[in-house]
Order: structure tokens, then C-alpha cells, then sequence
């Protein structure tokens, strides 16, 4: 407490510490357990960088951990940047105690010596990544927890400018500058006696959101635009007026957003998890999609890096909302989905102009964008998991990861984008409109061209962060060694590397029949996720009937295979 600079804090911790003599027993044990727990160690700073609940303690996101987090980054800068002051853009979204945490961050830096350019505003996760780029900077800073609940915030760090000159020039950290960093933070004793100046950074003005969508339109393909009505919302986060700008300036001026969503609301009251993957998070935008007679649906998530995409789907059958049951088929496309369609789109893009480059995408996601590039001659690139080793990828056109993450434009944007990701969706959907075409039916084409890849999960949360470790021990020890009748054949540890991969925590699992399960703790919460994908060859003229039956036959294999898997993890 002697060491904090923040009274709130400091009476938060006084708090716990006089309710751990509570004379109830019960209660007393609990806020001890709760003050071991804040102060177990330093909250993990990794290639993340960092994410917690926001508490006092340094095992939480607070003012102390954010100061010590921004000296250690100041130590490090300085040493890269061999007697040169660097530069560093800091940005923050509308969570609560973001824009606290990004004026510390900056006067942390200021007074360590660093020329220091802060975002005017709340605003998206992209806007930040693409500034880092376009300002030349050597670092750049976001406050953001991106997706996770309203208790939670965190704190990513890109590096560029003179400090990585490669093609992870304005990409999130990866190893060894992590270390390095959480190195530099472990020298910080007490945030109180971290220099931190009242002044001296640059605040930014609107130019810098006006160049981002200046190099958004760069995208736009100028063809005519149909009368396409696309439903957005931004999950109660900081993408709903940049959405709004980037679908009016490509041309869709009937776009119908959820209005209870539309502005950013740190509490997120409306959806228990901010995360368009998570069950019931889009309801009101398909409740509304279908009222409005809409053509699409487009979700980004608080920090607006992520696009969901639902589309009509005839053949999906009734879909069972949180308090509504649609009559219609709405669906939400998956994440691999999208990746094909985008993925598809930018390699005939790239093809026609007679170009070459590399599609990537993580190891998790759909092993389609393989074939896809494969099929129009372009490389094709497999990494670990996460934008900051997709966004490093060498002669990248179009980078993807199956959780909703889009690089469309890594020459402006080394990181996911929701924005112009949902420009390009928009745009594919406007184009095949025109001919009377749907996204399905530009999926088939696809499924027809590179087979029929069917891909799903099975995730599970714990409270013990313990379990995830025994979890995933069990699954070495004893894989399962038939999944939907089909014997598994092979089962990799990806801790040991695989195909010139880093190692990293995970284990893939093939069966027989060509299905793969991929079983890995997640990056950014508290889960244990598989990755299925079930690969069915179709015939390239087969029909579109013949293909409904192929997937059906294929969801059925899917569905079975994620019954195996919790039966045999224990889920």
C-alpha cells in the first residue's frame, strides 16, 4: 500500500485487509484468500502483454501495475533506441479506468525521455495499430481488454519505427522483446517513485482517425453498390461511428445499426460476454436483421479488431435465440468462414493484378486458405496462434485467424481489423448481390474448388487455472484414440515445435478420415479450446443440393467428434 499511487486502491486494500478478521470465520478466510491471490506475483506480462480484472494488487490491472508496465517499456525503448529519444502513439478504449491508465502510461514515458503522441479519444484497437505504422513510431500502446468481461481491461504493446524494421514492423510483440520488457518491470520497486511528468506528450487531433480512413479507402473497389441494408453492432464498444464512416464512405448508406448497442458502455449491459462468438452475444442484431429484412449482419467487438458476419441461411433451420425464436435461418458464419470468403476474394484480387505474396493464418484455423492459395498460386503460411505472428508473415496479402480476425490491409494495419474487414465483407456481398449471388453461394464455389472444410469448437472455463494444466496433462498422457468412429492415427505435441514452428502449448490430434483436432489452452482467458475441422471432398460440379448434403453429413461427423472430446477431456 506504501508503495501505490492511488487512494482508491490504497482504501480497497485496507478494506481487504480489516475483512480478514471478520470474526466470521467463512468471510475471513475468503478475503484472505482474495489478498493472497492479488499478491501471488506481478501480473503476468507475456506476448499479450497484459489482461486482468481491474482490482488493487499487483496480480490486477491498477494504476501501479500500468506505471510499472510503462517504465519497464521505457527502459527497454531507451536501451533499443541506443541514445535517440523513441517515439511511442498511446491509445484506449472506452473501458472503465482506460484513459486513466493510457495518461499514466504516457507520463511515464514523457519523463523517461520519450516523445510521446496520445490518441484524442477513446477509440478502436485498428486505429492505434495503424498509427504505430503511419506515425513511424517506435512503439505504440493500447489499453484495451478487446472482448473480455467489463471487470477486465489490459494493456498490448506493438513495436516498429527503428526497433523492428522487418515485416513485423507495427505487429504486437512476440518473444524475446516480451521478456525483455517483463525484465525491465521486475527492476520497478514502488510505483510512487516512478518519475511521471504532469505534461509534455502531444495530443493528437482527428487527422490521425481521418488518414486511417483514408488508407480504409484504398479498399474500395469501386464497383456500383445494390441496395444491400447490412445490421450493425458494436457491442456496446468503440466501433459504432467508425463502422457507420467506413461502410458510408464505401458506398452503403442503408446501414441499420442496434441502437442499444451504438454507443460505448464499459458495464456492457446488454451481453453477458462482449464477444459476437459467445452464445447470444449478436441476438439483438438478428432480432433486428429480421425485423428490418436486412441482407447482412456485421459485429465487431468492443475494441472493434474482431468482425462477425450472420448471413440468411435457408438451410439452417430455426434458430433458437436468448428470448426470440426466428423463423427465419439466421446463422452466424463461422470464423474460418469469413476467412475463406476474404481469403478467396484477396487471392483472385491478387492473381488478376498478376501479383504474388503469402496468405497466412494460425495453426488453429481452417487448412482451406492452404488450398485456396495453392489454387491461385500464391504461397501460403502457417503460424502460431494470434495476429502478432500472422501480421509478421513475409509478402502478406491477406492474414486470418479462425476468431473472428481479418488482416485485409496489412500495408496500413500489421494487426486484425474489424473495419476493413467489414468494408471487404460488405463489398464481396454487394458484388455477388449484383448477379443475384449470395456469401453461401461463394462458399460453395469454394467448397467445390478446394473441397468442403467444416470446422467447430469445444471450450470449456475454469475458475482454477490449475485445471487447464491437469487438463491438458491428461490429454497427453491418455489421448483419445477414436473420434466419430475414426481411429486417431497421429497425435503431435506442439510443446516439442511442429513443421518449423515455435513450441507452444497444444496438441493436435488426426484421425483417419482427414479430421483434425488441435486441443490448446487459451491465450486470453481462463479456457481449454479444441479446434475440429472435418474435411469432405466434393466433386467441382457438384450441385447445390448435393453440397447441403455434404455439409449436413459433415456437421453431423462435427458434432459427434465434439461429443467424443468432452466425454474424453472430461468437459
Amino acid at each position: 500500500m506504501a508503495a501505490d499511487v492511488d487512494d482508491a486502491d490504497v482504501a480497497q486494500l485496507r478494506n481487504l485487509v480489516a475483512r480478514t478478521a471478520d470474526p466470521h470465520p467463512h468471510l475471513g478466510e475468503l478475503a484472505l484468500a482474495e489478498l493472497a491471490d492479488r499478491f501471488s506475483g506481478m501480473l503476468q506480462f507475456g506476448t499479450a502483454g497484459l489482461r486482468g480484472a481491474m482490482a488493487a494488487g499487483p496480480n490486477r490491472m491498477n494504476r501501479a501495475v500500468v506505471i510499472a508496465a510503462a517504465a519497464g517499456l521505457a527502459a527497454f525503448l531507451k536501451a533499443e533506441a541506443a541514445g535517440v529519444a523513441p517515439r511511442v502513439v498511446v491509445g484506449f478504449d472506452a473501458r472503465h479506468r482506460s484513459a486513466e491508465f493510457a495518461r499514466d502510461t504516457a507520463a511515464v514515458l514523457v519523463a523517461a525521455g520519450a516523445e510521446v503522441q496520445l490518441m484524442p479519444a477513446p477509440g478502436p484497437t485498428p486505429v492505434l495499430a495503424f498509427a504505430v505504422r503511419h506515425l513511424s513510431a517506435d512503439a505504440g500502446v493500447m489499453v484495451t481488454a478487446s472482448h473480455n468481461p467489463a471487470a477486465d481491461n489490459g494493456y498490448k504493446v506493438y513495436l516498429g519505427g527503428r526497433v523492428v524494421t522487418d515485416a513485423g514492423q507495427g505487429a504486437q510483440i512476440v518473444p524475446p522483446a516480451d521478456a525483455l520488457i517483463a525484465g525491465e518491470i521486475a527492476l520497478v520497486r514502488a510505483a510512487k517513485d516512478v518519475p511521471r511528468a504532469e505534461s509534455g506528450w502531444t495530443v493528437l487531433g482527428p487527422e490521425i482517425t481521418d488518414a486511417y480512413h483514408a488508407a480504409v479507402a484504398t479498399l474500395h473497389d469501386g464497383e456500383p453498390r445494390t441496395k444491400l441494408r447490412i445490421v450493425t453492432t458494436s457491442l456496446h464498444g468503440v466501433g459504432g461511428a467508425a463502422v457507420a464512416r467506413v461502410l458510408a464512405e464505401a458506398g452503403f448508406t442503408d446501414v441499420v445499426p442496434v441502437e442499444e448497442q451504438a454507443e460505448p458502455d464499459p458495464d456492457f449491459p446488454t451481453v453477458a460476454f462482449p464477444n459476437p462468438e459467445e452464445p447470444g452475444a449478436i441476438d439483438m442484431a438478428l432480432a433486428l436483421a429480421q425485423d428490418a429484412h436486412a441482407d447482412l449482419v456485421i459485429a465487431n467487438d468492443p475494441d472493434a479488431d474482431r468482425c462477425a458476419v450472420a448471413v440468411l441461411d435457408p438451410q439452417y433451420g430455426t434458430y433458437q435465440g436468448a428470448e426470440t425464436a426466428f423463423s427465419q435461418g439466421w446463422r452466424m458464419l463461422h470464423g474460418d468462414e469469413v476467412g475463406m470468403l476474404l481469403g478467396w476474394d484477396a487471392a483472385e484480387r491478387t492473381a488478376r493484378a498478376g501479383a504474388g505474396g503469402t496468405l497466412a493464418c494460425s495453426i488453429v484455423s481452417s487448412r482451406a486458405l492452404a488450398a485456396i492459395a495453392a489454387r491461385h498460386g500464391l504461397d501460403h503460411a502457417t503460424t502460431l496462434t494470434g495476429f502478432k505472428w500472422i501480421a509478421r508473415t513475409p509478402d502478406l496479402v491477406f492474414g486470418y485467424e479462425e476468431a473472428l480476425g481479418y488482416c485485409v490491409d496489412p500495408e496500413h494495419v500489421r494487426d486484425k481489423d474489424g473495419l476493413s474487414a467489414a468494408v471487404a465483407v460488405a463489398q464481396l456481398a454487394n458484388r455477388l448481390a449484383a448477379n443475384g449471388r449470395t456469401l453461401l453461394d461463394r462458399l460453395d464455389d469454394v467448397a467445390r474448388a478446394c473441397g468442403l472444410h467444416v470446422t467447430g469448437q469445444v471450450s470449456a472455463r475454469f475458475e482454477d487455472l490449475a485445471e487447464i494444466e491437469s487438463t491438458m496433462a491428461s490429454l497427453r498422457e491418455a489421448p483419445p484414440t477414436i473420434l466419430a468412429g475414426s481411429p486417431v492415427n497421429s497425435v503431435r505435441d506442439l510443446a516439442e515445435g511442429l513443421d518449423g514452428l515455435p513450441p507452444t502449448d497444444g496438441v493436435v490430434l488426426m484421425t483417419a478420415d482427414d479430421t483434425r483436432v488441435i486441443v490448446r489452452p487459451s491465450g486470453t482467458e481462463p479456457k481449454v479450446k479444441c479446434y475440429i475441422e472435418v474435411v469432405s471432398p466434393v466433386d467441382p460440379d457438384a450441385s447445390a443440393g448435393s453440397l447441403s448434403a455434404a455439409r449436413v453429413a459433415a456437421r453431423d461427423r462435427l458434432a459427434q467428434v465434439q461429443a467424443d472430446l468432452r466425454a474424453a477431456l472430461g468437459l
